[in-house]
């Protein structure tokens, strides 16, 4: 009788083999991070950890927001600490959504559900940047000059694409039945859990509540950053910064935004006044503290959750 291929091993390892691929491509910036670490203020560099730290509660809350049963709490918690690692080894969004859908079917949820409830915490999410990134827009108008972000010329091709995708997509739709009726069904199932969710005000609560939480955590851990490097800019310029760039590059394919976000930072730091040079210090030292520490003990839950059957 043939043996089985020991598809739940490989399923452990290969989070540790990622990592480790991840790592040598990217040895010069983790050299260059950890020598800006290195003359880093501490205190404010384990403010900055502990606000980290803090991103994987909010992602817990939004991820049970999302859903109207109870998930075990500290299996949600593991499950958002290492679909973070999961995130940053493949393309964006796509690892942490499958760790999160795995777990929620294997806590009972039908796919369907799961799905449903998924797409809610990814809108709730986008909502709560853009509408922190507003609010201090708003606040502050004169944080972030908007000229040195945009080449020149490239606003009406923006706008171009913004409005040729929905075309194409509405397009697909019309000439592609089983697809449409697929896309219906799947908002119906959408719709039924969004209202189900917010008719129970603890679960909207958590849902837009860890929403609008995580940006600004995430948004914090950069100011404190730079706060224990000296870049001298003020901490509500640094959060509209860090929201516009990783508004920006939101579509972008990337593992975990890795480059793509680094290059938005750097770029949006110096157009909220800062030197270069300082910039490109603090974003290095802010993604390795962010992602390149967290990487690998993420990995190592990733793997045993799997080994659990956790997900």
């Amino acid at each position: 009788m043939p043996r089985r291929f020991p598809v739940r091993r490989v399923l452990c390892v290969l989070p540790l083999l990622l990592v480790a691929v991840v790592a040598v491509r990217h040895r010069s910036v983790l050299a260059e991070g950890f020598g800006h670490l290195a003359t880093a203020r501490w205190p404010w560099l384990l403010a900055a950890a502990g606000a980290t730290c803090l991103t994987w509660v909010a992602a817990a809350c939004t991820r049970q927001g999302a859903v109207v049963e109870r998930l075990p709490r500290r299996r949600l918690l593991a499950t958002q600490f290492a679909a973070g690692a999961a995130n940053h080894l493949l393309p964006t969004g796509l690892g942490a959504s499958a760790v999160n859908l795995r777990f929620m079917t294997v806590c009972g949820l039908p796919l369907a559900r799961s799905s449903a409830a998924l797409a809610l915490y990814l809108l709730a999410e986008s909502v709560g940047r853009v509408a922190l990134l507003g609010a201090l827009l708003i606040a502050f108008p004169g944080a972030l000059r908007l000229g040195t972000l945009l080449p020149e010329g490239a606003a009406g091709p923006l706008l171009v694409v913004a409005g040729a995708v929905p075309a194409v997509a509405a397009g697909v739709l019309a000439l592609v039945p089983r697809l449409r009726a697929a896309v219906v069904s799947f908002l119906r199932t959408a719709l039924g859990e969004a209202r189900s969710v917010h008719g129970h005000p603890a679960r909207a609560l958590a849902l837009w509540g860890g929403a609008l939480a995580f940006p600004a955590l995430q948004a914090s851990a950069l100011v404190l950053v730079g706060r224990s490097l000296g870049l001298p800019v003020p901490a509500a310029h640094m959060a509209v910064a860090y929201l516009a760039a990783t508004v920006a590059v939101a579509l972008v394919p990337t593992p975990g935004g890795i480059g793509s976000v680094e290059a938005a930072l750097v770029v949006a730091l110096v157009a909220t006044g800062g030197p270069a040079a300082v910039a490109t210090a603090v974003v290095l030292a802010f993604r390795l503290l962010t992602v390149w520490l967290p990487l690998l003990p993420g990995a190592l839950t990733l793997a045993a959750l799997v080994r659990m059957r956790v997900i």
